[in-house]
């Protein structure tokens, strides 16, 4: 049967599906640390002032953090790989008008266009649950989550190689190019998602949420620059307080909302973003710190003095090592969950942000650290979208990914002011030239600690997973598991065949499961014999709307006690339901 329900796979992908998507999200996370090796110089570069200099990151920020959860939305309703291409496409578009030009406004717009890639991350793992079967989606998931540390990890020294042998323009024709092989790619081997969410798309509960993250986000960004006791930047904090409010107020309201706030809630979806901005945190802090660290001279008595290419390459392996810890992460979340797999993680954090603090003497010692961070960070990573899916239904898997997704923008934003401003009031001035010190970088990796020990709070009041309520394809472990797991599911729902009028079955047929509150449920394909087979996600009184190609549309009402029995409801087309 090809499932689109809430826990299985809507139809089978392609082999290639997995790294193609990765592949895509590593492409999107290129586009946050292109311009690192060149920060310093964007000033010059650009022809202006510093303050103006910082909009060029700034802005890509912010789009990104507008992007994903639209995105997500988007792709719930329209179609996943849909939005997935589009947003890649703004991307390309996005580097290439940079690639053109040295003035700040155009390159500033071409900064705000790359930002709109950043939602294909909740995508490709709304992509992934809708067309793998369990027993691969952790893994996958997994690796689709680390791709933005992967991504960033790679793009380092790739980019500080380019920037110091060729002009700088050609970091983004070379991102223009990734854009555009993802893009053939996706064409190529992602086929479209049959999931859909009912509804419309919330145009203003789309401008309310923008305008609130705009206002947040910010005077994070910019409050070391304007003063963070200034009346401009307390006034922006006020106004967002102010417009997120009334924005969740009308999201409660509305029908069909960008962000259902009421799943929002939920103990397993809430405990998880707010962890979520702490992982995000505690990940910016190392990437801020070691490459600073490491090009500073040897002159300050603590710097280790080199190159910013050598630099790149003993970070890189904090994003290599969140790739290949995807198959662990797997297993570990197969057999304890990814409650547990979220723990562990911030747990190897913690200790590798305590041992930093003693590891900053030589260079081989910040490959320990990016090592061990990266472990930490790619379970952790990984965890995330796994709880989130396991507690939302399929057709809200964009828009929720985009949210849990945006935690972490939010955590990297917060950590990029924290410690940018940690460094700049520790920093000595030596021949008018701000040089950060040892002191700096540790209190930096304090402040990462802490965040994760809050990380690790959160986490503990996560829901304890029961093996009959947690989602089975995120801890399936083999084909023959998920076989008995699918059978389980079965007795959970409801059940029969779509007949026509005749009594002849209907194959392929659309069944779309709808709750009290007119959301869609669960969704499926029938067999070739007509069966079809809906999970509840929880007892009550639902619609059961079935429609086929060359046959009228039926909308039957059925209740489910919500136990572990099935309700067998067989479905005529067109007519009326038959109860068994």
């Amino acid at each position: 049967m090809t499932q689109t329900t809430n826990d299985q796979p809507t139809g089978r992908a392609t082999g290639p599906l997995v790294p193609v998507l990765a592949f895509a999200g590593i492409v999107v996370a290129v586009m946050q640390t292109l311009l690192v090796p060149v920060i310093k110089d964007l000033p010059q570069l650009l022809s202006t002032a510093p303050s103006n200099a910082t909009w060029v990151l700034t802005s890509t920020l912010l789009s990104g953090a507008v992007a994903t959860p639209i995105m997500g939305r988007l792709g719930d309703l329209y179609g996943k790989r849909r939005m997935l291409i589009s947003s890649l496409a703004v991307m390309v578009l996005g580097a290439l008008v940079s690639a053109v030009t040295s003035d700040l406004i155009p390159m500033i717009v071409g900064r705000t266009l790359q930002g709109f890639a950043m939602g294909a991350i909740p995508l490709g793992i709304g992509l992934m649950r809708d067309m793998l079967p369990r027993e691969k989606l952790g893994s996958a998931m997994a690796l689709m989550s680390s791709s933005i540390g992967v991504g960033g990890g790679l793009a380092l020294p790739a980019a500080a190689l380019v920037a110091q042998n060729a002009d700088w323009h050609a970091l983004y024709y070379g991102a223009a190019g990734l854009g555009v092989l993802a893009i053939a790619l996706t064409l190529l081997v992602v086929p479209e998602s049959e999931v859909r969410a009912e509804g419309t798309f919330d145009l203003l509960g789309a401008l309310g949420l923008s305008a609130g993250l705009v206002l947040f986000l910010l005077p994070i960004t910019k409050g070391s620059d304007w003063g963070w006791t200034s009346g401009l930047t307390l006034g922006l904090f006020a106004a967002s307080a102010a417009v997120l409010l009334l924005w969740g107020g009308y999201e409660l309201r509305t029908k069909a909302p960008l962000v259902d706030l009421r799943t929002t809630a939920r103990p397993a979806v809430l405990f998880t973003n707010l962890a979520s901005i702490m992982v995000g945190v505690s990940f910016y802090v190392v990437s801020l710190v070691l490459p600073q660290l490491l090009q500073l001279p040897k002159e300050t008595g603590y710097g280790l003095g080199q190159s910013m290419v050598v630099a790149g390459l003993l970070v890189a392996p904090l994003g290599l090592t969140m790739m290949f810890t995807a198959p662990v992460y797997a297993r570990l979340s197969a057999k304890y969950g990814p409650k547990t797999t979220l723990i562990l993680g911030m747990l190897i954090i913690a200790i590798g942000y305590g041992a930093g603090l003693g590891l900053m003497s030589a260079p081989w010692q910040s490959l320990v650290i990016s090592v061990v961070l990266g472990a930490g960070i790619g379970l952790a990573y990984s965890s995330l979208p796994a709880l989130i899916v396991g507690a939302v239904p399929a057709s809200e898997t964009g828009a929720a990914n985009g949210l849990n997704t945006l935690m972490r923008s939010i955590g990297t934003s917060v950590s990029s002011a924290v410690i940018g401003m940690v460094l700049a009031n520790t920093a000595n001035d030596v021949g008018g030239v701000e040089i950060p010190t040892m002191h700096g970088f540790r209190v930096s990796f304090l402040i990462a600690t802490a965040a994760v020990a809050v990380g690790l709070l959160l986490a503990l009041f996560l829901p304890k997973q029961r093996p009959a309520s947690a989602h089975p394809q995120l801890r399936a472990s083999s084909e023959e598991d998920a076989n008995l797991e699918r059978a389980e599911q079965a007795l959970r729902g409801f059940r029969g065949r779509v007949l026509d009028a005749e009594g002849t079955p209907v194959a392929r047929a659309k069944v779309t499961l709808i709750d009290r509150r007119g959301r869609q449920a669960g969704a499926t394909l029938s067999e070739d014999d007509g069966s079809y087979a809906l999970t509840v996600p929880t007892q009550g009184a639902y619609v059961l709307a079935a429609r086929a190609e060359g046959h009228g549309p039926l909308a039957s009402s059925a209740t489910h006690a919500g136990d572990d029995s099935a309700v067998d409801v067989d479905l005529a087309l067109p007519g009326a339901s038959v109860t068994a």
